[in-house]
């Protein structure tokens, strides 16, 4: 490391951030570690996520998927560290860009995400990180080096976008066209344009799709927790299907660990949808069936939202979601900012941070969804009777009224609490 350039090895993390919580390769890690010491590496992993939300803040690269932001985390991490990496040692062979740089290319091209977009992403990204990299060199440098320190980090930078934008372009166009001749394409275009109704015949696309449009559709999202998981994406969508009842599927790939499908069912609506299951490591929304193009499309809809609602929820949620069953919520939390509002006038105290509060409002859900049934509630909760009653009699007093007044929008309320957690509830206030 050159003389100047020492004041990196003081770079560390502000938050708790750790190689655990890194989505770059761990033999990557390992290296850069050893290279230039575990604080600045961590540096570049809280660099490198936060440069990753606000490019999804900013540029519409993600669309909800879990998975995809994973991605976007990946390449934001792997371009932070490589950057660190080539200003802290610029007499090594460091390539222009960085491994694990460009992995989300085959995911945007598959989503459709134009180029223009990834590479806005690119130039939001760049500010980001050089926004991050000056403000640590004038805490890190003495003001005799100072000046020449933030040029070195500046051309650095402006070198690394270059080559980074480069390569984005030449990679993504050789995607787009490898998966434009592909079957895969052109199935994914046809289910684009029936959820559109930009489709000429109809026929035409139930063809190209292997799939008839006129029956009554199931539609399903599946989605992994990890890429090493998308192999089993198209068959545990089609299990999941079959296991809803479907006696025709259709699914098609949209973007890395994600897929959507469409599964052909009885008019009668199955009784036992509640049944239907996926591997672990993989989530799965449902849609209600419904009948004909229309139909196609309705059952899409509320998968997506269901899979939206998921990515937002904090509490431990099962693999297999259906719309039926968490529709009350979805619509609830479809404006974010008006559902936080609702939540804090209607439940006060109580829609405060910490245990003891999220233990009366757990605790009140529960005893208003069991007809107030202390032992329901106990029985559930795996706790004491009396411990039912105390939390729901201190949640009353909390509240300031009985709960049986506004009994609806108070349950609505704790409903949101519970599943959306801090992002509706009251901010911490700064102590004093």
């Amino acid at each position: 490391m050159e003389p100047g350039r020492k004041w990196l090895a003081k770079l560390a993390p502000s938050g708790p951030y750790s190689l655990a919580m890194s989505s770059c390769a761990p033999a990557a890690l390992a290296d850069a570690t050893a290279r230039i010491g575990l604080d600045p590496v961590c540096w570049a992993i809280e660099q490198g996520q936060v440069t990753a939300a606000r490019i999804a803040e900013e540029v519409p690269l993600v669309d909800g998927a879990g998975l995809a932001i994973e991605v976007l985390r990946r390449g934001s991490e792997a371009a932070t560290l490589h950057s660190l990496l080539r200003l802290a040692d610029p007499s090594a062979a460091f390539p222009p860009v960085g491994e694990g740089s460009l992995d989300g290319v085959q995911d945007y091209v598959h989503r459709a995400v134009p180029l223009h977009h990834v590479l806005r992403a690119i130039r939001v990204g760049h500010a980001s990180l050089a926004r991050a990299f000056l403000r640590a060199c004038e805490q890190l440098v003495e003001p005799a080096e100072l000046t020449r320190e933030m040029k070195a980090v500046n051309d650095e930078l402006f070198a690394y976008v270059d080559a980074f934008t480069d390569a984005m372009t030449r990679e993504y166009l050789a995607e787009h066209d490898r998966w434009a001749t592909s079957a895969a394409a052109a199935r994914v275009a046809t289910v684009h344009a029936l959820l559109a109704n930009s489709v000429g015949d109809v026929k035409d696309a139930a063809r190209t799709l292997g799939y008839d449009i006129d029956r009554t559709h199931v539609g399903v999202i599946v989605w992994a927790d990890s890429p090493a998981e998308d192999s089993r994406l198209p068959s545990a969508a089609t299990s999941l299907l079959t296991g809803l009842g479907a006696t025709a599927t259709v699914v098609v790939p949209v973007g890395s660990g994600r897929i959507w499908g469409w599964g052909a069912v009885p008019k009668q609506r199955p009784q036992q949808m509640s049944a239907a299951r996926v591997g672990a490591g993989l989530r799965a929304a449902v849609g209600t069936p419904a009948p004909g193009l229309a139909g196609f499309r309705r059952t899409h809809q509320e998968a997506i939202r269901v899979e939206r609602l998921r990515g937002l929820s904090v509490r431990r949620t099962p693999r297999v979601t259906l719309y039926r069953d968490v529709v009350l919520t979805v619509l609830l939390s479809d404006d974010l900012g008006a559902a936080g509002e609702f939540v804090r006038s209607e439940l006060g105290e109580l829609g405060g941070r910490g245990e003891g509060a999220h233990a009366l409002r757990t605790t009140l859900l529960h005893y208003l969804e069991a007809e107030r049934s202390l032992v329901r509630v106990a029985e559930e909760l795996h706790i004491a009777r009396g411990t039912v009653a105390y939390r729901v009699k201190r949640a009353q007093e909390v509240l300031g009224h009985d709960i049986g007044a506004r009994r609806s929008t108070l349950h609505a309320a704790l409903l949101l609490a519970e599943e959306l957690g801090d992002s509706v509830l009251e901010p911490t206030r700064p102590t004093t």
